[in-house]
């Protein structure tokens, strides 16, 4: 049975030992073999089983919840238990993530077609300003806004730093951090794909402040680009656009301003 004929029957089959309590549109937390878990349904679960993947394989990157179901559209990972966040969690988030962006990607682009209910075109480019540059219009064009993207992707080549893709979280706002009991910082969610480690620099900072001790922990342990501080807006142009794609409203002026700026 696929998970589109009946949804509810999945999570009652595999949370028979606890009732599930729905967290989200298509996210429960159930009980799994004894033990407390997350179950989601859905076209991205796959890929995003895939970047959990990838992510738990990079050493001395940020942990990310076990899977312990992965078939027909239904996604089970172990519950991360939380506690409040510290410094430590901080420092510890900024040097995993400087770890998780020092590893190798083969090209740009790639992994998910999805962040977060957005799809987005996973097609490969050997080129990162091209990629950047596609992604970029093929979203702006559900917005209004493909004329200013086109323009902007033809200034690219200037704009972006050097360097090789590096793997990247993809959709890494404050909501997919979780501050474990252990101490440690967790990551859920990924749209991983090859990119720019600034990607998700940016979006944390789009979403929220990023605390000093991730930024000088991941910066003592990267050797990211200068000007750094110069391209925020232009790698929150990405997420930005993917708000203003699925929930409209004042995402699509914050866009809009950024690429009057940049171009």
């Amino acid at each position: 049975m696929a998970f589109d004929d009946d949804p509810a029957q999945w999570v009652e089959r595999f949370g028979a030992d606890g009732a599930p309590r729905r967290l989200g549109a298509n996210v429960w937390r159930i009980r799994h073999e004894g033990r407390e878990a997350i179950a989601k349904v859905g076209g991205g679960v796959a890929d995003e089983a895939e970047g959990l993947r990838r992510l738990a394989r990079i050493d001395g990157a940020p942990a990310v919840p076990r899977i312990l179901h992965d078939h027909d559209g239904l996604l089970i990972t172990e519950w991360v238990e939380q506690g409040p966040r510290t410094a430590a969690h901080e420092v510890a988030l900024g040097r995993g993530l400087a770890g998780l962006h020092t590893a190798p990607w083969p090209e740009w682009g790639g992994g998910s077609s999805w962040i977060g209910d957005c799809r987005v075109d996973p097609e490969p480019m050997a080129d990162g300003a091209a990629y950047y540059g596609r992604r970029l219009v093929e979203l702006a064009r559900h917005c209004g806004l493909e004329r200013q993207a086109t323009d902007l992707a033809d200034r690219l080549p200037l704009l972006v730093p050097p360097g090789p893709p590096a793997l990247v979280h993809g959709d890494l706002w404050w909501g997919n951090v979780l501050w474990g009991a252990d101490g440690e910082p967790w990551l859920i969610d990924p749209s991983a794909h090859g990119g720019y480690p600034e990607e998700d620099l940016a979006m944390l900072a789009l979403f929220g402040t990023v605390p000093a001790r991730v930024t000088d922990a991941y910066l003592e342990a990267s050797e990211l680009a200068d000007a750094l501080q110069e391209r925020v807006a232009l790698f929150q142009l990405y997420p930005l656009l993917v708000h203003t794609v699925l929930f409209g409203g004042g995402y699509r002026s914050q866009a809009a301003g950024i690429l009057s700026r940049l171009t």
